[in-house]
This record gives structure tokens, sequence and C-alpha cells, in this order.
């Protein structure tokens, strides 16, 4: 097993709250990590999977079958299949948080954001920590492994392929499966191949800012349309919207979201690119560089930072803007070539947003001055930095 950086966290909110969310997209690993935990919370532990038929029989009868596992620490998997569930699990809680037992009851994994996941009315609100999965991350697999995850992409299966070729047999057989059956369980009914293609034209204009009028035009769809689509795949954890930075500013500055398909293995499948060699020659290299970066540093990150991007209809721009505590303020700018002096629009940029630090993300080598008060940074020493 790969250890997950989530690991610790999950253990000390399973110490602190009633309920535990683990959210993420299919295949991320949720299942082994929760599985893992089990066995070191110091209590019994019941796992049910709430695909499975058998599984769902033993709550038929929801309320007496969780009271007779009192006191153990019960795994609902899939929980979005049984979202009505919800209620009943806020008033077993508010009781036994009455009776003294206030922590570690439930741990719940989901495929899809708590939005989706509130079909009912309950929230769980001040019961429940959510925590998200991400795909295997640099820090998780090693520096070693940049190349190889950068190309596969961060889902166990498709990372610990034994080879490129299995790897992007297993990406195909994940997007025809959540294509033609996780997806019309989760929103209306759409057809899985005109999805295909919305998917495909993603993957294509990796790191585009949003132009819903265009994507209608491609697929024969209204902009509403696109927009409904836009954001299942992003509550689904596949794609991610990274908003326009929306400061004060005299000047006009882009406000739709930049659109990346979040796991860079995904991207390339869809994208029809199969190996490294492939990848490095293709028109999508960049871009894909930058959306694979950007995931592995927004892992890194709590909930007490947001991030951006930075843009005006001069074209300065600044591919992430992360803002955190202690007013902490990073421009960062995404290369997959070695840098030069840092551009004009880009430090216009950082006055502007105020930048408290500024650098040059690049794949390896030493950390060093580009002028401007910008330094080039190595990926792995960015995640370690941001870690601090």
């Amino acid at each position: 097993m790969i250890h997950r950086r989530l690991e610790a966290q999950l253990a000390a909110d399973l110490a602190a709250f009633p309920v535990v969310g683990l959210l993420g997209p299919r295949q991320v690993g949720k299942t082994t990590l929760a599985l893992e935990l089990a066995k070191e919370v110091g209590k019994p532990w019941l796992y049910l999977d709430l695909e499975r038929d058998s599984d769902r029989a033993k709550l038929s009868e929801a309320e007496a079958y969780l009271e007779r596992h009192r006191g153990s620490l019960v795994i609902l998997d899939e929980v979005q299949r049984r979202a009505e569930l919800f209620p009943l699990l806020r008033s077993l809680v508010d009781e036994r948080i009455r009776a003294g037992e206030r922590h570690g009851h439930f741990l719940v994994l989901g495929s899809a954001s708590p939005e989706l996941l509130r079909q009912s009315s309950e929230s769980l609100a001040g019961r429940i920590a959510y925590r998200s999965l991400a795909p295997l991350t640099l820090d998780e697999v090693g520096d070693d492994a940049l190349d190889t995850l950068w190309l596969r992409g961060g889902f166990p299966a498709s990372f610990l392929a034994r080879d490129d070729e299995a790897s992007a047999r297993w990406r195909g057989e994940f997007l025809s499966t959540y294509l033609e059956r996780d997806l019309p369980q989760l929103g209306p009914s759409i057809p899985a191949e005109q999805m295909r293609r919305f998917w495909t034209m993603l993957a294509h204009g990796q790191g585009n800012v949003l132009n819903s009028a265009r994507l209608a035009a491609g697929l024969g769809l209204s902009a509403n349309t696109v927009r409904r689509y836009l954001d299942l795949l992003t509550g689904l954890y596949l794609v991610r919207q990274l908003p326009a930075w929306a400061g004060n500013s005299k000047k006009r500055l882009v406000k739709a979201p930049k659109v990346y398909v979040r796991d860079a293995g995904l991207a390339h499948r869809l994208a029809g690119v199969p190996d490294l060699e492939t990848l490095l020659g293709h028109p999508l290299c960049g871009h894909s560089w930058e959306g694979f970066v950007l995931e592995q540093l927004l892992a890194q990150l709590s909930d007490d930072w947001s991030a951006s991007y930075y843009r005006t209809s001069a074209q300065a721009e600044i591919d992430l803007v992360l803002e955190g505590p202690r007013r902490r303020v990073l421009a960062l700018e995404i290369k997959r070539s070695s840098p030069g002096r840092p551009s004009k629009g880009f430090l216009l940029g950082c006055e502007e947003v105020g930048a408290t630090e500024r650098f040059v993300v690049i794949p390896a080598g030493e950390r060093h001055p580009l002028g401007g008060e910008t330094e080039a940074i190595s990926v792995a020493e960015a995640l370690s930095h941001l870690g601090r």
C-alpha cells in the first residue's frame, strides 16, 4: 500500500467528529484507506458497500441494524447511493452525543461532492468533517516517479500498471464505466457519447478559460446544458473550475474560470496521448503540465487557502494565485521548459495581487533567483514549501 498524506488527518477527524466523510472520484483509493484506518481505531468496525445488493439489504431496517452495531465504527461506501440515510445518521449521532459518545461513529465514503450528496435536506452540519482524497501525488510516490505520474495520472491502478499500454487500457475502461454507468446514476440522463465528446473537448482545451458558447456550438447543445455537464463533472471530482482572481482592481480582469481535467492521465487518454515521447511533442504538453502541477500543489493545501488565477484583458497573467494564512499570497507561474526572466505581465500581476512570494515552478533543479523578486523552484521543493 502507498501511504497517503491524508491518513493522519482522517485519524484525527475520527477522534474528534461523530461522522467523517471521505470523498473523491471512484478508484482513487478511498476504500483501501478507510479499511487501513479501521484497523487502527481500536474498536470494532463494520464495512458496508452500498453498491452491493446484499449490503443494501442489511439496511432495509437501517435504524435497527445500525443500532445493533452501536459502539463500532461503521463504514458506508458509495454513500451517494443512499443519501436518504443522512437524516437517520443525524438522529443516531445526536442521541449518542447526548449519551456522551461524541466521536468515531460513522465513516462515509462517496464519489460525489457534498453538494451532490445533499439529495436529502440533511447536511449533517456540525456533526461531520469532510475530506477529499485526490489521486496520488508526487510526495506520496517519490520524486523519481515524476514523469510516470504526469503521463499516467494518479489513480493507483493506472499509476501502478505494468506498462504504459496497460495503464492506458485501464484509463479507457475507467472512462467507459463512468460514462455508461456512474454518470446516469448521479445526474439526469445524458447520452454517453455526447458526454464523452464534451469531456474530450475539455481535455484538448486543458487550462483554457471557459467559453460555454464555443463548447455549446461544438456539441450542438445550449450553453446552459454545457454548464450543467461541467458542474456535474466538477461535483464528481473529475474536472476543476479554477476561479478568476476577484480582488479590487482598476484593470479589466477576465472573470470566467479556467477549466482542467483534474487527473492528467485521464486528460491524456481522452486526447489520445499514449506515451511520454508523444506527450512531449504534443500541442497539449504545456497545458497538461500546468494542470498536473496545479493539482499537485492544491492537494497540499488546507481549507484556510484559496486558489485562483489572474488574467487581464491585456494578457497580463499569473497561472496560480494562492492566498493563505498570515496574509501569505503566492504567485506561481508553471513552466515545463527552463524559464528566463519573468515576463512583464507576470510582474505586473504580482503587484496587483499583492504577492508576498513569487515562483516559477519547473520540473526539477535547484532553487535559484530569476529577477524581479522571483525564484525558480522545482515541483518537489514547491510541494515541500507549501507543506511547511
